[in-house]
């Protein structure tokens, strides 16, 4: 009876020994198992894009198409309009289209891929940027310029003052115009030095009025190359074009940069009928204050990324949004980078015009409407064109 007993013992205990082994086995495997699902899923959700970009149904927009098509080609053939519209209601595309000539010398056509010159759109950029080194503690806005460029002529001005202009600085275009001695077109840092020795008197002192500034603007740019240690260019591209997925977009230094594929000119109207194309002048080496080159898609992108809070904080946004104010009270009609009316039409927005671009970017609030047109042969009714645009979204699109 116990030689009977032995064999089944042992038989159990090996089958006892099997599930032991299995219980580690699978153990072992959830354990791994787990330990690479936390490891790849940080790494993953990185991967994930925000969606940026989100188009109502064609169905839903036919109408509405239809008008917006009529309009481009009438002020095309009437006014002479080569460039790209998108329209957005409530974060949604309802309308993006082109019309017109990209190169009059190869007589290729506009295309969702062509790049514009933001000409002062290009300003919300540096603002951003300004901000989003505010927001990392690496400045801050009362800091004055001389912070950063010591021998920077110009006392007590402050990169606020910059930022809605109230710094009263004179215009580096007549500076570059009558002081730059190179035939070479001056970059960032050598407009800087060169204001440290022009000899040039300011127009009021800080914070005392309001004056357009185009030179603001390229010194807020150097700035943020000083403190960041790369180019603007490499900066935007880095910390606003990359993450908001506009891979279109950059900064384009005359004679510092090479030319991009899809990369337009500007050109004005000879004699009413050929199309010349405008040349680069000295001041087109410097950015900052213009030299954002993108398409209408992009620029879509930007004001979702911009507006959405994933790239500034809430309170950077207010702040970029907020009137400027002199020291005297006054308020201003621009925040940071954008300009303000919070009376009229309710709106944020902007427009440029340079060297035959002609852009604008514009926010109705109310509506929760964007507007966007760039332009590439010197049209001149953008401000025109932008209301007739709104007319034909309030009249005929409705979700």
């Amino acid at each position: 009876m116990y030689s009977k007993k032995i064999p089944q013992l042992l038989f159990f205990a090996f089958l006892f020994f099997l599930g032991i082994l299995s219980f580690i086995a699978n153990t072992s495997s959830s354990k791994d198992t787990a330990v690479e699902t936390e490891q790849l899923l940080p790494e993953q959700l990185e991967e994930v894009p925000v969606n940026l970009v989100v188009h109502y149904p064609k169905k839903a927009t036919t109408k509405v198409r239809f008008k917006l098509d009529s309009l481009l080609k009438r002020i095309h053939k009437r006014h002479d309009f080569h460039g790209a519209v998108l329209v957005a209601k409530n974060k949604k595309i309802v309308y993006q289209n082109q019309i017109g000539t990209a190169d009059f010398k190869n007589k290729t056509l506009l295309n969702n891929e062509s790049v514009f010159q933001l000409a002062s759109v290009s300003k919300q950029f540096t603002a951003a940027a300004i901000m989003l080194l505010q927001q990392r503690n690496q400045l801050k806005l009362t800091d004055t310029v001389n912070t950063y460029f010591p021998n920077f002529p110009y006392k007590a001005v402050t990169i606020k003052t910059l930022l809605n202009h109230t710094g009263g600085l004179p215009k580096y275009f007549w500076i570059a115009e009558h002081k730059w001695q190179q035939k070479k077109a001056p970059s960032n840092n050598e407009m800087m030095e060169l204001l440290t020795t022009s000899n040039v008197q300011r127009f009021f002192k800080p914070g005392r009025n309001f004056d357009y500034s185009n030179t603001g603007y390229f010194v807020l740019a150097s700035i943020v190359e000083k403190i960041s240690g790369i180019s603007f260019g490499s900066f935007l591209k880095q910390n606003i074009f990359e993450p908001l997925q506009m891979t279109h977009s950059y900064v384009y230094s005359f004679e510092n940069d090479s030319i991009r594929e899809n990369q337009l000119d500007g050109y004005r109207l000879h004699r009413g009928w050929r199309h010349v194309k405008i040349p680069s002048t000295v001041n087109d080496a410097i950015v900052g204050d213009k030299n954002v080159y993108t398409t209408a898609e992009d620029l879509f992108k930007w004001t979702q990324g911009l507006n959405s809070g994933n790239l500034l904080t809430k309170e950077s946004l207010a702040l970029m949004f907020t009137k400027g104010e002199t020291i005297y009270g006054r308020k201003v009609p621009y925040g940071f980078g954008f300009r303000i009316d919070t009376k009229e039409k309710n709106s944020i927005y902007h427009y440029g015009k340079w060297n035959g671009f002609s852009t604008g970017l514009t926010t109705y609030l109310e509506d929760d409407l964007v507007v966007i047109i760039l332009e590439h042969t010197s049209y001149n009714a953008l401000k025109s064109l932008n209301r007739k645009i709104k007319n034909i979204i309030t009249k005929n699109f409705d979700i």
